[in-house]
Parts: structure tokens; sequence; C-alpha cells
């Protein structure tokens, strides 16, 4: 597992993984972040299969995104350099 991640990804994963599942509108807000930056972030995650989109059952058009906690805590812990950089 490689570390081809933008910032904006990495500050997604922290949140994901710290806070539980979200909506993208709910991490633009909480990572001061802009929805397309993170709409951009979670494509990057989803592809190196560190979070997945989940039915959100109080409204079906805003879809959850969880982090995948086992694979985000092995990326964590192999590149904590890097995540310390970013998340300063």
């Amino acid at each position: 597992m490689s570390i081809e991640l933008p910032r904006s990804a990495i500050i997604v994963l922290d949140r994901l993984t710290s806070e539980g599942p979200m909506t993208p509108k709910d991490i633009s807000n909480r990572v001061d972040l802009a929805p397309r930056t993170v709409s951009f972030a979670l494509r990057k995650l989803m592809g190196q299969k560190l979070c997945r989109k989940i039915p959100n059952l109080n409204d079906m058009r805003q879809p959850l995104y969880a982090a995948d906690m086992e694979r985000a805590r092995e990326l964590r812990m192999r590149f904590e350099h890097v995540f310390r950089q970013v998340l300063v």
C-alpha cells in the first residue's frame, strides 16, 4: 500500500476514522474544505479501498461514507510521518 493520496484525502480519512460515517456535506463543514475537494478526496479514498459508500437511511439523497478502519489504521502506522505533517 502506498501513500499516493492528496492532502485533502488524508484529512478526510482522519476525520472519518475519528468521527465515523458522515455525508460529504458534513465532512466539508467539519474540515473546512470545499464540497468539490471533499468529493475528490472521497473518490481517491474509495479507489484505494480506504472508505466505502453506505446508504443513509435518514436521507437517501445524501450517502454516508465510512472509513475501512483496518486499512486506515495500517496506512497510518506505515506512514505516520506523512499524517503528522498533514494534520498539524
